[in-house]
């Protein structure tokens, strides 16, 4: 098994030992589900730093033969689908992103309180879909990858969530499997007209002013495909009105799964518009973009708005992530260098961010078991290394300078103020209203009126230490060194600016 594949499925080896031990081995059962998150941390860090120090990533793509659907004398490689495994700078970073995601919610699952065996299975099929997706090179395993994460998560959300966690899972799996149904379609309408799914090759027919296809693609037919795509990923980031199922996610999932599922799987989304939509249909995007920016503003503002009047820790948290998902948008919609750069740093950042919050919401409940903020006041007397941590990550997530989420923010609005100034100054609303409702919710949490007594409450215990120290880490790291990001992803913004003629 080469290097990409033995990373995508290394998680299958803890489901395999776990067969093996009895439900009764809690212990054992939490040892080995932590452990099997390890080798894809390793081997993306490795492939990673390699990338750094001037690795050629080509030399670890994949291709085998799989599918064929043809005559080969008629047709050559067409109709052929390949398994097909390869990673660029922006994939390979986000591969990074889901091993360490992954790894830190698995130790984060420490508060989950039963059936640790059926939870972990679940967990690390979940891993293997999402590394799965951003390893993929063509559209057919990019789909198996993406569907390979909806079941789990479906059933994570249901088995361990809270009080509404049916009615939560079951529209995540709705609104998902529209999504799916829709970029099947796109799917398919492209494997008939080019007898390709290989990304890299759709991309060069989709550019080319004479590709050499099996029918033709009309530009109205090309406009249908890209707005579809826009749909299918548009419920996974999501944009406004496609969001609600996520808001009941957020709230009813345990954090473990949320770190994954706010960290990762909503990045999916951005990964395809930005992978599909902007890679293979420039031409499109473009002619678009201003509304795609104008969507960006929306979400950025409404879920502004809506976090603000929340009572409740978990639903600031999930408005919060529409509205920070807005600033992809914004970032996409302008355009431009600028702004491309700062919505894949917005991809990440807030990956990292909305992990590190949504662990700290499960060190709080695990004592408390509210997320109430009028419940949670004073908690920095009894739980001061706690509000610590929760007052960094609320100020990386209102764009702190030194943190990641500045970086983010500013090039996303440097992208868009170059292009469309009035919407910008528009958008910066948004970023003030931010600032409003995470000092508000935060400061009321640490240092507001304390309606319990919080003397004797036990504080972050030593593994609880781990996420927090290095979610932290990485996100200050980001701030102050930002060319740690950008220098992986500069490649892959230059093949997205030639495609969109910059």
């Amino acid at each position: 098994m080469s290097f990409l594949s033995f990373l995508v499925f290394s998680p299958l080896i803890g489901i395999l030992l776990l067969l093996f031990v009895p439900r009764t081995k809690e212990n054992t059962i939490k040892f080995l589900g932590v452990l099997a998150t390890l080798p894809a941390l390793v081997m993306a860090l490795i492939a990673f730093f390699q990338y750094r120090r001037g690795f050629d990533l080509t030399q670890l793509q994949e291709s085998a033969d799989w599918i064929a659907f043809k005559n080969p004398i008629a047709y050559g490689d067409l109709f052929t689908i390949k398994y097909e495994l390869g990673v660029d700078g922006l994939s390979l970073v986000l591969v990074l992103l889901t091993a360490v995601v992954a790894a830190l919610a698995a130790i984060a699952s420490i508060h989950i309180k039963k059936e640790w065996k059926g939870y972990f299975m679940l967990f690390l099929i979940l891993e293997v879909g999402m590394l799965g997706v951003f390893s993929a090179g063509n559209l057919v395993l990019f789909f198996l990858f993406f569907e390979v994460t909806l079941i789990p998560t479906f059933f994570l959300i249901g088995k361990w969530g809270y009080f509404e966690k049916e009615k939560a899972a079951f529209s995540f799996l709705i609104y998902n499997g529209l999504g799916s149904a829709i970029l099947l379609i796109v799917l398919i309408v492209l494997f008939a007209r080019t007898g390709t799914s290989n990304i890299e090759v759709l991309r060069s027919l989709m550019a080319s002013d004479a590709p050499q296809l099996v029918a033709p693609i009309s530009e109205g037919l090309k406009m249908g495909l890209f707005i579809a795509l826009m749909i299918a990923f548009g419920v996974k980031l999501p944009i406004l009105p496609l969001h609600s199922w996520m808001v009941k996610v957020h709230v009813q999932a345990p954090p473990s799964v949320v770190m994954i599922h706010s960290g990762i799987l909503l990045k999916i989304g951005a990964y395809g518009i930005i992978r599909f939509g902007l890679g293979i249909f420039p031409e499109q995007f473009a002619k678009v973009a201003g509304l795609i920016a104008l969507l960006g503003v929306i979400n950025l503002l409404y879920g502004a708005f809506l976090a603000f009047i929340q009572d409740d820790l978990k639903k600031v948290l999930a408005y919060s992530s529409i509205s920070h998902m807005g600033i992809v948008l914004i970032g996409l919609g302008a355009l431009n260098e600028s702004g491309i750069q700062g919505a894949i740093f917005q991809v990440v950042s807030h990956g990292l961010i909305s992990a590190l919050l949504f662990f700290l919401v499960s060190v709080l409940y695990e004592r408390t078991q509210t997320t109430e903020i009028q419940n949670l006041g004073g908690m920095a007397k009894g739980m001061p290394i706690t509000a610590g941590f929760l007052l960094a990550a609320g100020m990386a997530s209102l764009g702190l300078p030194g943190m990641s989420g500045f970086v983010s923010e500013f090039m996303s609005f440097v992208g868009l103020f170059k292009e469309m100034p009035v919407l910008a100054a528009v958008g910066a609303i948004g970023i003030i209203i931010t600032a409003v409702y995470l000092l508000r919710a935060i400061l009321n949490i640490t240092y507001g009126l304390a309606h319990r007594e919080w003397v004797g409450t036990t504080d972050m215990q030593p593994l609880e230490y781990v996420p927090a120290v290095v979610l932290t880490a990485f996100i200050v790291l980001i701030g102050v060194a930002p060319n740690l990001l950008g220098e992986p992803i500069q490649a892959t913004i230059e093949v997205l600016m030639h495609g969109i003629g910059g």
